[in-house]
């Protein structure tokens, strides 16, 4: 077999430069309309004492080097997260950040090892609000390319349309015939044993070693995400409180914490937050999600204390990070992240 030509190779580039093309003309109105809004464009630091301290997320790790010749280490943020919360907490009121961040062990058609995110907040402001932006930055993608359809490996979604709202409880029900709550306490404590025997009558396959976190990913996988997306766009919302490690618990149900994601086309484009500012919780749940790392990957990133310090006084907000790659996928019909990427990370 052939081995395929380089991106930069002058036939290459020629098939793929109109999407990379459409992909600027997307760039500029998103900018445009976050602009218009009163928001103010962030630059964050990419190296950070922390990249964040969720349990599946892997970083990349670097090193800094002072001119005395002392070193520390430090990583290539997974998110601009800590660094725009730190901001919130200085006096920002409305802000985005447009760039790449870095995640190791990803690569596939959706996974890239360095990517774009949009990332914006809205202090004091519902996160329902941003379910909202959503629907608009779909419409606002869709316009800019001339479509009225995205498809992705045989799914189709109206990007004009209103998203669907679903919870993750109603998913479970609906997709999968599990009664996802009837595993979760009233103090967001999870039940294993319950949600494992829930999976087994469902025909799920199950591990002996699975956690209650394990066993909810592959009901989200193999049940519920496939079927996200179809026909408009879908907001799945009120994550169980143990799958929202960064959002304030709903005070409709304390099992459930203000956590959505928007998906389309069965594709995950975003992940917003009501977001937490109780510094002890935080801390407690970063302290589990790392354990957690520990237990399965063998290693833990260290707590950005500057960052919960932050938090204490961060005011009340709401905040969420956008694949941008991913929407650029669909907005012009490409089929792997790699095509709309200008210079793609090195495979070797």
């Amino acid at each position: 077999m052939t081995a395929a030509s380089p991106w930069w190779t002058p036939h290459v580039h020629a098939d793929r430069r109109p999407r990379l093309m459409l992909r600027n003309a997307i760039a500029a109105s998103l900018r445009d309309w976050f602009a218009r809004r009163d928001f103010v464009e962030v630059e964050t630091a990419a190296l950070q004492v922390s990249p964040g301290n969720e349990a599946h997320l892997a970083a990349f790790a670097a090193e800094v080097v002072g001119p005395d010749g002392a070193r520390s280490p430090l990583y290539l943020h997974t998110s601009p997260e800590f660094a725009c919360k730190k901001l919130l907490a200085a006096g920002e009121q409305r802000i985005f950040s447009f760039g790449p961040v870095y995640r190791n062990r990803e690569r596939g058609p959706l996974h890239h090892p360095e990517f774009t995110m949009l990332e914006w907040y809205r202090v004091g402001e519902a996160y329902e609000s941003l379910m909202q932006d959503c629907a608009a930055l779909l419409a606002l993608a869709a316009t800019r390319t001339g479509v009225t359809r995205f498809s992705f490996r045989g799914r189709d979604c109206d990007p004009l349309a209103s998203p669907e709202r679903l919870t993750v409880a109603d998913a479970f029900s609906h997709y999968s015939g599990i009664d996802l709550l009837a595993t979760v306490a009233a103090d967001g404590g999870t039940d294993r044993d319950a949600l494992y025997a829930a999976l087994v009558r469902a025909g799920l396959r199950t591990a002996p070693d699975d956690s209650w976190a394990d066993l909810f990913s592959r009901v989200m996988v193999e049940k519920v995400e496939p079927f996200l997306g179809q026909g408009r766009a879908t907001i799945l919302c009120e994550y169980p409180v143990a799958e929202a490690a960064l959002a304030r618990p709903s005070p409709r149900d304390p099992r459930v914490a203000e956590r959505f994601e928007l998906y389309c086309c069965g594709v995950e484009l975003a992940n917003g937050f009501g977001e937490l500012t109780d510094a002890g919780e935080q801390r407690r749940r970063f302290v589990i999600e790392m354990d957690e790392k520990q237990r399965i990957y063998g290693e833990r990133y260290p707590l950005d204390e500057d960052f919960l310090a932050a938090l204490a006084i961060m005011p009340q907000a709401s905040g969420i990070a956008l694949g941008f790659d991913r929407l650029v996928m669909l907005a012009t019909g490409a089929q792997k992240i790699e095509d709309v990427i200008w210079t793609p990370v090195a495979t070797s």
